[in-house]
This record gives C-alpha cells, sequence and structure tokens, in this order.
C-alpha cells in the first residue's frame, strides 16, 4: 500500500508515493525543476488566460519508480491529450516511463508525445521517441534551453499548434516555424570591481530565468566577504563545445585562480573522459564542485545518505570525471509555494549558510596556498597507522609508504620548501627511526615526548563552537575533553616530526579500546579528542596550507557521518576541515579513493601498482616438478625405476603437506587412483608456476628496476582488450598454435599439433598448457627486449632463443599492430608514470589542477588507467550492472550450482556473499549479477543505451535448476556509492520469492509463504564502516569463534530494503543465515591476493563465522577468481590459502622483493601473517604446516631473522608473538616443540631489542 502525495511534486518521506493531479490537456513532465517554476511564474504574469487548466507539471523525480509512473498514467490522464517529458540525460535516466508513455500515446490516436533533451548532444537519440517531427522537436528543445519569458511564450505556441493540428499521422500539416530568442551564453552576473584574487563561479541560467537567484547571490556575497572577487557566469551546460570556450577564454582573461561550478554532469563524455577535460585542463586551476540537494534541507538533516541517488550521479560521479572536488551542499530544494494552475509544487533553492561558509573557506585556503611563495608554504604529510603497534606504521596498499615520503620531501627540498637545517634522512629506514624516537600511537611509546600539545585551553575553544548533536555523540563515549583519558598535562599529545615548515604526523589512534569490548562492537564508534586534536591544531596552531594522507588508506574518511554532502557534524567534517588534501592512491581500488573525495574532499594522486610476476617454483616445489617430470617420462618407456620414484614423489608429497597426499609412505600402493593424484599434482603445480605475485613494492615517483619494469609491462600487455589480443595470445596465433595461453587451464594437456610445433620452435618437452605458457613468457620477455631496444640478458637456453616467426615480423615494412601498440602507446605510458606522479604532486601542492583519469586493475585490460598521476574516476553507476558483467556472473553462477551439487550431490538452494564497491566499481557489477544469475532473474537493457532498465525472472524451465536464495552482505562503500544497485537488489528478492513455484525449486519462495516476508540484503549501520573483526582480532579479546561471529553479527545486522535507509534487524540476519549452505567470495583481480588486506577475513571470514553463530551448519567456503574473464575458477577457501602461501608468502622472490623495501617490506610480512591468522581464527581453514612452514622460512631463517631485528623488530616480535598465539589457541595445533623453543628465545631476543629504542636510532 503507498501513499499519495499530499501535494503533486511535493516532498515525502515515501520513496514510493503515488501522485494523484488533476487531468488537463497537456502534462509537462521535466527533469528540472527550474522549468516548472519559470512556467508558473510565466503564467502569473501574463494576462492571457488561455492556459489556465489546460496545462499540469510535474517533476521527474516523483515518478521515479514503475508503480508511480504506472499509477500516474492510469490516473491523472483522463483529459491528456499531449504528454511533454523533458530529460537531463539520455534515455536511461527514464527508460521506464518513456515506454510507458509511447505506449500511452500509441492507445488513442488523438494522443501525442513530445520528447525533448535538455542537452544538445542528446537531441538525436531522444527527440525521436515522440511522435512529433525531428525538426519541431529540435526547435522546442531549443526554446527551453534558451529559457526566458520570449521563448517561453513561442514554446506554448507550439504546444497549441500540436493542440490544434489534426491528429492524423500522415504529416500533411507542416509544423511551424519557431525561432527561438538568443541570450548570451556564457552571460556574466555581478561582476564587480574590486579588489581580491578572482574566483570563477559558473550558474545554470535556468536559475535566472526561473528567478532562483537567492543562494546565488548567497554565494557571491559570501565569497567577498573572504576577500575573494567572484566572476560569476550563467551558461546553459558545459555540455555545448562552443560554451567551453567561451567559459575558457573568459575566465583565462580575468585569471581566475580557481572555479566554483554548480552544474551537474561532466564537461566531456564517460567514453572520453580518459583522453583529459579540455575546459579545465587549459585553465589548469582547481574546480571545486558545490552540491545543492533536490529534497529539502530537513530530510537531509535526517538522512545518513545525504544525497540522493540521482543527486549522487548528476553532482558527484559524473562530475569525477572532470577532476573536480567535491565540497558541500550550498543549497537546499525547497517548496516554495503550491501552483494552482499547473497542480504542482514550485520549489527554489535556499541556501546554506553553513555548506557555502565552507566552500568559501575551502576555496580561500587554495588561494592561500596558490599566493604563498614555496619557502613559506606549511604542509603536512599524515602517514596511517593500524593496527597501534610500532611495527604497523606507514599503511600504505602496494606502497613503499616511507620511500614515498621520503621522496615526497626530497621533492620538496628541491622546490625550494623550507624543509629545516638539518639534513633530510638518508633513506626510509632512517626517516622511520626518527618517527619511532618519539611518541607514537603504540602505548608502549607513552613515555617518550611528543612532537608538541595542543593546549587543553585552545581546544576547548573550538569544541564550544561545534554543533550540540556532534558534541553529545562524542562525550557519551569519550567524556567532555578536560576528562579525556588520552589528555595530557599540557594539553592533547601530537605525535610525528617536524622538517621546518613541513610535518610528518602519525594519523591519531581511531579509539578502539580493547578493554571496552562495547567499542569493538559498536560500527558508529566516534573519534576521540586527541584524534581532532591533532586535526585542529594543524588548523589552528600549526596554520597547515594543505595535507597529504600518504597512501591507501588513513582513517578520517571512514568516520561516521553522512554518506556524502556532510554536515559540520559529520566526524570526516569535524577532523579535517577546509583544508585542501593530497591523496596518493593505488590505480586499482577507485571504490577508496572515492571515499576519500566524496568524504574528505580528496584530490587523488593515482599511483602504479607494485612490480607484478609470475611466481614460478621454488625449493621444493621445483623439486617436485622435477621428479615429476622424471616419473612421467620413466612411466611411458616402462622403466623399471617407476616404483623407486612413486615412492620418492609420496613422500617428498607428504614432507610439502600437499592437498589430498598420502598420510604415509606405505599408502601408496594402497591409491587405486594413483595416477588421478599425479595428474592433480601436476595440474596443481602449474597453477602454483603462473600465479602472479607482487615483487615489491611502489616508490611513489619511482619506477621500478627495469626487469621489474618489463616484466610489469609484459603483465599488462598479457591481457586481450576488445578486439586487441593478448600478447602471449598474439604469440600464439604468429607461431600457427592452436593453444590459447591466456584464456586455456594451466593443468590442460596441450594437443599433438601444438607440441609438435613448439618442439620444432626449439621449445623444450611441453606436455601441458602451463608448459606453453612458461615458453610464451620467455618468448615475450625477449621479443620486448628487442621491440624496445632494452638490454639483453644472455643465456646459453636455446629454448629461450627468439623464435623464428617472431623474427619474422622485423623484417616486413611496418610491425604487427599489438606490437606497433606496445611501442608507440602502453610502453610510453607506462614510462611516464613516475615522472607524472612527481609532477602531479607537485602541480597540487602548488594549488594547481591535477587532471582526471581512469580507474582499474591494468592486468585486467585497464591499460588506459597509465600513465598514472592522475585524480581519478570510478563508474558510471546508471549503467550497473554492465552486460558483460552479466555475462561473468551468469557464467560463475552456474560454474558455483554445478561445482556444489558435484561435491555434495544435492543442489545448492541457500548462499551468502559479500559484496564490495571497490570491486563493483573495476568490474562492472560482477556480484551483483552472479546474485541474480543465482536467483533465476536477469537484466534488461535499454536500448541505445545499455543500461539496465528492468529485470524479468528466467523460468525454471530455462533454469533447469533450483532458484538459490542470496544474502548479500555489503560493504558500506557499497551501500553508499550504489543506491541504485541496493533497489534492484530487492526487486529482484521480492520477484522471487512471490513466485508460486515448488517449495524444492525455489526456497525463497518457500521460506516466504511459510515463515513469512524474508530479509536478504544487509550492511553495517547507517553513517557506518567494517566488518568488525580487526581490532577484536588485534586486541585478542577474544576466546572462541563464536566471539568473532558475534561481533560480525553485531556491526552487520541493518537490513536495507531497497535503499540506502538502514533498519536494525539482529533477528532477520540470523533467520537469513541460519539456512546458509555455501559462504562465497568473488576476487576480480590478481593485482593483491587474500593475504594482502584484512578485508577479505573481515568480510568472508567473519560471514562464515557468523553463519555458525547464527545457528547454522558449519558452510562450505568457496572463492571465486575471475580474474580471467575467459577462464573462470571457483574452488575452496582452503586451496585458495595454499595457493597464496606457496606461491607468494614461501616464495624467496618475494620474501627478496620485501627485504629491498625495508622497515615496510617487514610491516608487510607481518600484515600477511596476521591475515592469515585472522583467517584461521574465523574460518579454521588454515592447516597446520603453514604456520610451521613460515616460522623457518621467515623467522628462524638466519638472513630473514637479521632483516628484520634491523629494520623493523617491532614486526619481528608481533610476528613470533602471532605464532605462538596461534599454538596457544590451537590453531596451530601441533606445533614443534623446537619450533616454538626457536621462536620463544626470537621472541626474547626482539624483545630486548625493542626495549632498546630498536636498535634504530642508537
Amino acid at each position: 500500500m503507498h501513499r499519495l502525495t499530499s501535494l503533486p511534486g511535493g516532498d515525502t518521506d515515501d520513496p514510493v508515493a503515488y501522485v494523484e493531479q488533476p487531468s488537463a490537456e497537456v502534462l509537462f513532465l521535466s527533469s528540472a525543476s527550474t522549468d516548472l517554476s519559470a512556467l508558473a511564474g510565466f503564467l502569473e504574469g501574463s494576462p492571457s488566460k488561455e492556459w489556465d487548466g489546460r496545462i499540469r507539471a510535474l517533476p521527474l523525480d516523483a515518478l521515479n519508480h514503475p508503480a508511480q509512473i504506472d499509477h500516474y498514467l492510469s490516473n491523472c490522464t483522463s483529459l491528456t491529450r499531449l504528454i511533454v517529458v523533458r530529460l537531463l540525460g539520455g534515455r536511461g535516466h527514464w527508460s521506464y516511463g518513456l515506454d510507458q508513455c509511447s505506449l500511452w500515446e500509441s492507445a488513442r490516436t488523438e494522443r501525442r508525445l513530445l520528447v525533448l533533451a535538455g542537452t544538445a548532444d542528446q537531441d538525436r537519440e531522444l527527440h525521436s521517441l515522440g511522435s512529433l517531427p525531428e525538426g519541431f522537436c529540435d526547435a522546442m528543445a531549443l526554446l527551453l534551453r534558451e529559457g526566458g519569458a520570449d521563448n517561453l511564450d513561442i514554446w506554448l505556441s507550439g504546444l497549441r499548434w500540436i493542440l490544434e493540428s489534426d491528429p492524423d499521422r500522415s504529416g500533411s500539416q507542416a509544423p511551424p516555424l519557431l525561432t527561438a530568442v538568443p541570450t548570451p551564453d556564457p552571460d556574466p552576473y555581478d561582476w564587480q570591481e574590486e579588489s581580491g584574487t578572482r574566483v570563477g563561479v559558473l550558474l545554470y541560467r535556468a536559475h535566472r530565468q526561473s528567478g532562483d537567484l537567492l543562494w546565488c547571490d548567497a554565494l557571491l556575497n559570501v565569497l567577498r566577504q573572504r576577500g575573494l572577487s567572484p566572476r560569476a557566469l550563467w551558461v546553459s551546460s558545459l555540455r555545448d563545445a562552443a560554451v567551453q570556450e567561451a567559459v575558457q577564454r573568459m575566465f583565462s582573461h580575468q585569471q581566475v585562480a580557481l572555479v566554483i561550478t554548480t552544474t551537474s554532469f561532466a564537461s566531456v563524455q564517460f567514453s572520453e573522459a580518459g583522453l583529459g577535460a579540455p575546459l579545465w585542463d587549459g585553465l589548469d586551476c582547481p574546480v571545486l564542485q558545490l552540491l545543492s540537494s533536490s529534497r529539502p534541507r530537513s530530510s537531509w538533516l535526517s538522512s545518513f545518505q545525504g544525497l540522493d541517488p540521482i543527486d549522487l550521479s548528476l553532482q558527484v560521479v559524473l562530475p569525477e570525471l572532470d577532476g573536480r572536488i567535491t565540497t558541500r551542499i550550498g543549497a537546499f530544494r525547497e517548496v516554495l509555494k503550491a501552483d494552482d494552475r499547473l497542480c504542482t509544487a514550485v520549489k527554489r533553492l535556499e541556501p546554506d549558510s553553513a555548506g557555502i561558509n565552507w566552500i568559501a573557506d575551502h576555496a580561500l585556503a587554495w588561494v592561500d596556498l596558490q599566493t604563498t611563495g614555496a619557502s613559506e608554504r606549511r604542509l603536512t604529510l599524515l602517514l596511517a597507522n593500524y593496527p597501534v603497534r610500532n611495527g604497523r606504521l606507514a599503511n600504505g596498499v602496494g606502497l613503499d609508504t616511507p620511500a614515498s615520503c621520503l621522496n615526497i620531501l626530497r621533492w620538496l627540498q628541491d622546490e625550494g620548501f623550507d624543509l629545516g637545517r638539518q639534513p633530510l634522512p638518508q633513506d626510509s629506514d632512517a626517516l622511520m627511526a626518527m618517527i619511532l624516537a618519539g611518541r607514537t600511537n603504540d602505548p608502549e611509546s607513552h613515555l617518550r615526548p611528543p612532537l608538541t600539545h595542543l593546549p587543553l585551553e585552545t581546544y576547548l575553544s573550538w569544541w564550544s563552537t561545534l554543533p550540540q548533536s556532534a558534541r553529545d555523540v562524542i562525550e557519551r563515549r569519550w567524556g567532555q575533553p578536560r576528562s579525556a583519558e588520552d589528555l595530557d598535562a599540557d594539553g592533547f599529545a601530537i605525535h610525528g616530526i617536524r622538517f621546518g615548515k613541513v610535518t610528518v604526523l602519525v594519523q591519531p589512534s581511531r579509539g578502539y579500546d580493547p578493554e571496552q569490548l562495547s567499542d569493538l562492537h559498536s560500527p558508529d564508534l566516534p573519534p576521540p579528542h586527541r584524534y581532532l586534536a591533532q586535526y585542529l591544531w594543524l588548523r589552528l596552531v600549526e596554520r597547515c596550507q594543505l595535507m597529504i594522507h600518504v597512501g591507501k588508506h588513513g582513517s578520517a574518511e571512514w568516520l561516521p557521518g553522512k554518506s556524502v554532502g556532510l554536515s559540520a557534524s559529520c566526524a570526516p567534517s569535524l577532523a579535517l576541515g577546509p583544508i585542501p588534501h593530497l591523496y596518493p592512491f593505488i590505480v586499482n581500488d577507485p571504490g577508496e579513493g572515492s571515499q576519500a573525495k566524496r568524504r574528505g574532499h580528496a584530490v587523488i594522486i593515482d599511483h602504479l601498482t607494485p612490480p607484478l610476476g609470475r611466481a614460478g617454483l621454488h625449493g621444493s616445489l621445483l623439486s617436485l616438478e622435477s621428479l615429476l617430470d622424471e616419473y612421467i617420462e620413466a612411466r611411458q618407456l616402462g622403466a623399471s625405476r617407476c616404483r623407486a620414484l612413486e615412492q620418492q614423489l609420496s613422500a617428498l608429497l607428504v614432507e610439502l603437506d600437499w592437498p589430498g597426499r598420502p598420510e604415509t609412505l606405505d599408502a601408496v600402493s594402497e591409491f587405486s587412483h594413483w595416477s588421478a593424484t599425479l595428474e592433480q599434482v601436476e595440474t596443481y603445480l602449474c597453477e602454483l608456476k603462473e600465479a602472479q605475485i607482487r615483487t615489491g613494492l611502489h616508490r611513489l615517483g619511482e619506477l621500478p628496476s627495469s626487469t621489474s619494469l618489463l616484466e610489469l609491462l609484459i603483465a599488462i600487455a598479457r591481457a586481450p582488450v576488445a578486439d586487441r589480443p593478448g600478447l602471449t595470445q598474439w604469440i600464439a596465433r604468429e607461431c600457427k598454435l592452436s593453444v590459447d595461453p591466456w584464456g586455456d587451464e594451466d593443468g590442460l594437456l596441450l594437443v599433438d599439433h601444438d607440441r609438435t610445433v613448439l618442439r620444432a620452435l626449439g621449445a623444450p618437452a611441453c606436455r601441458r598448457v602451463s608448459d606453453a605458457v612458461e615458453w610464451f613468457e620467455g618468448q615475450a620477455q625477449r621479443l620486448l627486449q628487442r621491440l624496445l631496444g632494452l638490454e639483453l640478458e644472455a643465456s646459453g637456453d636455446a629454448s629461450f632463443a627468439l623464435a623464428d616467426p617472431l623474427i619474422r615480423v622485423f623484417e616486413g615494412p611496418s610491425l604487427p599492430a599489438p606490437l606497433e601498440f606496445i611501442r608507440t602507446d602502453l610502453w610510453p605510458r607506462l614510462q611516464h608514470c613516475g615522472t607524472r606522479e612527481r609532477d602531479a604532486l607537485l602541480a597540487g601542492i602548488s594549488g594547481r589542477r591535477v587532471s582526471s583519469g581512469p580507474s582499474g586493475a591494468p592486468t585486467r585490460g585497464r591499460d588506459d588507467v597509465l600513465p598514472t598521476g592522475r585524480n581519478f574516476y570510478s563508474v558510471d553507476l546508471r549503467g550497473l550492472p554492465t552486460e558483460a558483467a552479466w555475462d561473468l556472473g551468469r557464467r560463475s553462477a552456474e560454474q558455483l550450482v554445478e561445482l556444489y551439487e558435484l561435491e555434495h550431490g544435492e543442489p545448492l538452494r541457500h548462499l551468502a556473499l559479500s559484496v564490495w564497491g571497490t570491486a563493483t566499481m573495476r568490474n562492472g557489477g560482477e556480484d551483483i549479477a552472479q546474485m541474480f544469475a543465482l536467483l533465476g532473474v536477469r537484466p534488461v537493457w535499454d536500448g541505445p543505451t545499455r543500461r539496465m532498465v528492468d529485470l524479468e525472472l528466467i523460468p525454471l524451465t530455462l533454469l533447469e535448476r533450483p532458484r538459490v536464495d542470496v544474502t548479500l552482505r555489503m560493504s558500506g562503500l557499497f551501500r553508499d556509492a550504489f543506491p541504485q544497485l541496493l533497489g534492484w537488489v530487492n526487486r529482484a528478492l521480492t520477484l522471487v520469492a512471490g513466485l508460486n513455484e515448488p517449495d524444492s525449486e525455489n526456497p525463497l519462495a518457500h521460506l516466504t509463504r511459510s515463515e513469512g516476508p524474508q530479509s536478504r540484503l544487509f550492511g553495517s549501520a547507517p553513517g557506518a564502516y567494517g566488518a568488525g573483526l580487526q581490532a577484536l582480532i588485534d586486541s585478542g579479546q577474544w576466546e572462541r569463534r563464536s566471539d568473532l561471529g558475534e561481533a560480525y553479527l553485531a556491526w552487520s545486522s541493518w537490513r536495507y530494503d531497497g535503499d540506502a535507509v538502514g533498519h536494525a534487524d539482529r533477528i532477520g540476519l540470523e533467520q537469513a543465515l541460519r539456512s546458509v549452505q555455501v559462504v562465497i567470495h568473488n576476487q576480480d583481480n590478481r593485482e593483491h591476493d587474500l593475504l594482502d588486506s584484512d578485508d577479505y577475513y573481515q568480510f568472508q571470514g567473519g560471514l562464515a563465522a557468523a553463519v555458525e553463530q547464527a545457528g547454522g551448519q558449519t558452510p562450505s567456503l568457496l572463492f571465486a577468481d575471475h580474474s580471467r574473464r575467459e577462464r573462470l575458477r571457483i574452488h575452496g577457501l582452503e586451496r585458495e590459502i595454499d595457493k597464496v602461501v606457496r606461491s607468494r608468502l614461501l616464495n624467496p622472490r618475494w620474501i627478496e622483493g620485501m627485504q629491498r623495501h625495508g622497515y615496510k617490506g617487514a610491516f608487510e610480512m607481518a600484515a600477511s601473517l596476521d591475515y592469515l591468522f585472522a583467517y584461521d581464527a574465523t574460518t579454521g581453514a588454515v592447516p597446520d604446516w603453514c604456520y610451521a612452514q613460515i616460522a623457518e622460512h621467515w623467522l628462524l631463517d638466519d638472513d630473514v631473522q637479521a632483516f628484520l631485528q634491523r629494520v623493523n623488530p617491532w614486526a619481528l616480535r608481533d610476528m613470533a608473538e602471532r605464532l605462538l598465539e596461534a599454538s596457544h589457541r590451537k590453531l596451530w595445533s601441533n606445533a614443534d616443540d623446537s619450533l616454538l623453543k626457536g621462536i620463544k628465545a626470537l621472541l626474547l631476543a626482539a624483545e630486548r631489542r625493542v626495549e632498546c629504542g630498536g636498535g634504530l636510532y642508537e
């Protein structure tokens, strides 16, 4: 049952409120509320009463839901002969409505439909959807775009002609000639002769034409109060090239320092954005996006969402294509009056004083940065720190954060910044020694002196200015500032070091108190006083002009508050203030980077991934491969030594703790499937060998070594893109081979033809795809060395000499297209990454523009993200899931269903899945598509735009299996970034739950009939983020897996019914999880793995523990590898952990790579062990041998131990403690006493070194 709106077009809390409006001859439906207010004003002032009672108007946002559209067309059009629809954006913005209007029009001959584009670039797409001549539509659209009373009068004459013309569709009656009265575009507004730095302001001229000026004037007045001189321009749209050229010319002539724009969309199309934004690139200054809410202020105050989905899309997501900086809401659309003629609400934008003042302060801060000389600028670099231990300072995913920080300091010194008289540290380890010599977040350091203090009285003066609501939230947990636990006698401590006018600070602790279990179960824990005090010190005492959070990611953008369009009470606003903010961030994580942009007004400086390479085999794995090859050859020859080799193989498998191995040497004779076992061993060896791993870390502004860079180039070129084959695919085709090195499984046997050809080309004996891939990789390296003129390494192995077919490609008049692309396009862009990162950072530090660019995983076909050093954008949320995502998701779902039935002998019926915002941005919605496919629904895409516009059920006769009941646990970022997908998910669930199908074929419908409505979409509390396990694991405040499950339930028990409004529903979550048979997590790229981040164990491990805690069975744990669209892999979590441990954690390539990065390398090792331990704690999926091998290869290896003791004894101590904890908790249940004794001795030695200051600053 849906409510009726009390005023058509007015605001309502019900997202599906029905509209009741008196019918009239003409219905005018528009995306722009200014159309309605302009028309209302014109009719009110017109002496003619011609249109009284003949025309009604309604904003399109009152008809968002299909049910609203159906109700409106059925109940409000009895007298209607003409519907006029004006759209800002393409057909996909209101596809269902357009379809229904078309059906309405075709039902009777006297009905007409006029569809008008709000922007000229959409004319061709939209004007053909109506029933009027396109030339006439073009003229009518132009009249509204030009606006003003004269043009509205002409536009109404066009409506009159439609109503008076013969309804016969023969087209015999020529439409009238409608000529718009041009208005200046752009048109200056309120330019004054005044002192002060000039700033550009862009305003939609539709606001002036509708008389909506109050908020515009308020903005200009506040800018003048700050001593700035605004140069405002009224514009029709920035999608018009002529308007762009004029804006750039006028602003350049005025020498504006920055631009504040209130316009929606972007100046470029999504398909063109990767090439840059010429308007803004030419001006080379910051562009600030002022937000305006289409909802009233009262709705915003009570909303955790902040902006509604349309505002989010048009004012945040799309403007990010331009590299605009998201600021605050400066105006709210409020109902001005009820218009009796149009029978609709007339609205106008009311200025928001707090928002406009914040925007003005932010603009002034950028101007201040620009106008301050380099030697006087005051900057702060912030290093994240979690968990709060000295071994884990300077978080930064994929980044050597200390080395990057030192690079930035050196660049600043070269640019003339004041870095004091003391010399900079010689290397990154020396920098860390300086930081660790003072006080940090680690409680062990609290007897050391901090950098300085913020006096309590200074803090109290600021505290008294905060909204009472913000103070109440913080005081409820942390008490009043005077009684704060983290208050010293001299005030609140500031942790960090100083280099002249540049400070390097440790980001304060988030505040989780391990002694307070309520903290560990609190998803919306406010920041403590010292957290806020340190950022306040930056603004008030240090007078910091720019802050740089170095590396993904800190905690400020994840503090509680609204999703986007923050208020003064939101915790990120309290902390960060209006200081300009730069954020170096890994290029393959658009989601979490977008969080910093949208909630922390950050300008991203994206950086390259770490160097990536094939894992290869090492140690006993090499011995196993060699022994296996010998055995296969002996068996083919019928040699008598087969039995002895079987015994050796069996012994080696036992030694390696191989999955599925014989437990004893005598068990070989009992193996009825010995051949199948060896097949599995050989196949898995192939997979381990070809695994992609990180071979180091990235240093901002630097490229890896030439060898690592070439390996990274191959990793990127290996992925096929559209019509361009991947590099190794091209090599295979050039050599007349049928094998697909990208799409074929590594363990497949090669066909006879390919083996023969490879032998003729000088390749060693190749049996499986993996053997051929190894040869292709060698050929790719030699080929690119020759193509790019790189130094060749001497090699006596003829198998790695360049094959003749590849030599011949250099003899032709031109290079083949794939090689030409690498030589002239991909390679130069990759080479420029280092300098572009440095130049972008220095541009931002100077207050200049950082150009925008795409984001994504370069080794998954997104080479367009290169070069790095750009302010990346994410994805157009209107287009998800994409058709490509559906194709992958559907195939993955079918593979999953088949695997479960094969292993369990029964159909899969209940599954739980985690979905992340970052992955969805990278892959176009593959996880959601997989969920749809499991449920047995499929998307319907709009024809021209290919945007999803509906869902349809797949009949059971076509599905040929039961529907799967899917429970989705979404991340907080997903909730914020994709509100429209929440609606689609709930629509899919509602469709399936309402079907009348057999219980065995539709478990969700069965539960709905027997137990009532079921909830299946859950997440963290509104305004909160995370899954709740990290602080609990780090504190050790848990005893059993059930404690971890309980924490996950506490953080995840908010139900979302088709929107971003959460409802606490612990019972609903437990009911949903009780039946779950499978918990799966999907990974869409191989630039990291599940032991690289705490998110994997928190979401999948926590979900698995929650299923058990909710009273369900122990679920099967699956892992889906979606990194190659052509080769999906789904297997058990245990196998994935086994693979990562063997291919990365124990791999000398990775260990040596970490050793090249000193303190941060040791940090990475400790972090990986923590994540392994936490996965075991939550799932029990880690076998004992993993702990033993890590102990032997890391802590008890003389060289590695010496490295750890030298660069990061805190990490060494942490790892020793973690291994002993695993033994104590019986996770490492059969630990060898000698190993434990060695670890305990090592722990004592590390403790002594730590007590002496770590030996880093002796």
